[in-house]
């Protein structure tokens, strides 16, 4: 059975519901992902931190003062927002995206 990409595309758009936001703040962000922290990796000036966001996984490189400012810890609920005007795209090199 083949299902066509525009259907499945708007059967996708239609079914998802991000999960509820804990900032509650307004944002002209439209890339925003809710995830729990799983790693912090901080010397005494920058600090790297990963959240779990479903299944995705995203790195954010921060100053320490901030990850303490935020009270971060693996465990914690946070939001990644990505605001950006370079996003790359890709699809197979075999050219099956279609």
């Amino acid at each position: 059975m083949v299902v066509d990409g525009v259907e499945l595309a708007a059967l996708a758009k239609k079914q998802s519901a991000p999960p509820q936001d804990p900032t509650r703040v307004g944002s002209s962000a439209r890339n925003r992902f809710v995830g729990l922290v799983t790693t912090i990796v901080m010397d005494k000036v920058m600090a790297q931190v990963e959240l779990q966001c479903g299944p995705f996984r995203v790195v954010s490189l921060m100053s320490s003062e901030a990850v303490r400012d935020l009270k971060l810890e693996p465990g914690s609920v946070a939001t990644a927002v990505v605001k950006s005007t370079n996003v790359i795209i890709e699809v197979p090199s075999d050219g099956s995206h279609s």
